[in-house]
């Protein structure tokens, strides 16, 4: 069994260092073509159609999902479905990025033809580079000669790793170039762990705080942040600047004679705030660091108004922190 084992791990490690390879093999022979692709995609008009047979048509998808959720708008086409009636999806004003080891898979004809008859961009990616998709596309991008991860060489493995990896290039160097931001990023990931984490403090924050004025008295204060549960009350000048927070803290630190006194002589000066269209994973860091349980939300045009407040347990609820 423990030699099982051994040559277990012998294989896998040997699989891994075999792609990692591939993948530096990769960088290393991009060259313009990489660049003319990137500008080709970017002057479309329409969508980048991505397309592929097998294994590189599970690979496409994957690529065509990275395009779509990074703005740059594409769709899988299966090059069978695509024989028959599916090229309709496929018009001017698209780019194909049609993907293919061997160059040569039949399935493909169509959809080639197609790009050439209505004259819509294709960027093949092979890795022959006499094959008939490389030499039917206007931008070629050659995978460089590496050996499959399989002893056998027939798996394809290292191949499709190279090529996912160049999806990946591709939709990063047009999210970069497109100055695309994690706001614009969460609009295409609205659910999930990964939607809770681009979440706005807009998104959570209570918009009607609990506030006074620094001249009430503190039993009024006292009913104020006990009425909300919050723990916390804001306290704001005539115009809504806010000047203050009153938190249990404060009430331990003015005990004796706590009821003779005014919110404004009770309460902390000078807050920790955050803004309306900040991350609410930043919020969560403010409130960790701070070892605070709320944060005031201000006004974002410098009036320093309060507008909200956001508390950790909204943002556990959301899956923020």
């Amino acid at each position: 069994m423990t030699s099982s084992i051994t040559d277990f791990l012998a294989t896998g490690r040997r699989v891994i260092a075999r792609e990692a390879e591939a993948l530096t093999a990769l960088g290393a022979s991009l060259d313009g073509g990489f660049a003319e692709a990137v500008e080709t995609i970017m002057q479309a008009k329409g969508r980048v159609i991505v397309s592929g047979m097998g294994k590189s048509g599970h690979v496409g998808r994957k690529i065509a999902a990275t395009f779509a959720s990074t703005g740059t708008p594409a769709q899988f086409v299966h090059p069978a479905e695509a024989s028959h009636g599916d090229l309709g999806m496929v018009m001017r004003g698209d780019v194909a990025l049609v993907l293919s080891n061997s160059g040569e898979t039949p399935e493909l004809a169509d959809i080639i033809a197609h790009t050439r008859r209505f004259d819509i961009p294709l960027i093949g990616v092979a890795s022959r580079a006499g094959s008939t998709l490389l030499r039917q596309s206007d931008v070629a991008l050659l995978l460089p000669p590496v050996a499959e991860a399989c002893d056998t060489g027939i798996v394809p493995t290292s191949s499709t790793t190279m090529t996912l990896a160049l999806g990946d290039a591709l939709a990063v160097a047009l999210m970069e170039h497109r100055q695309f931001t994690p706001e614009h990023f969460r609009v295409f990931h609205p659910g999930g762990k990964l939607g809770a984490r681009l979440s706005k403090v807009s998104d959570l924050m209570h918009r009607e705080p609990p506030l006074i004025r620094p001249d009430t008295p503190m039993s009024e204060a006292l009913l104020a942040m006990s009425g909300r549960g919050f723990g916390v009350v804001g306290v704001t000048r005539d115009d809504g600047y806010l000047e203050g927070v009153i938190t249990d803290g404060d009430l331990r630190r003015h005990m004796d004679g706590l009821l003779s006194l005014t919110a404004g002589q009770v309460m902390t000066r000078g807050p920790r705030t955050i803004g309306p269209e900040a991350l609410a994973e930043k919020a969560v860091a403010v409130m960790n660091e701070k070892k605070i349980t709320s944060l005031f939300v201000v006004d974002p045009e410098g009036s320093g108004n309060a507008v909200g407040l956001i508390h950790i347990h909204d943002c556990l609820r959301a899956g923020v922190a």
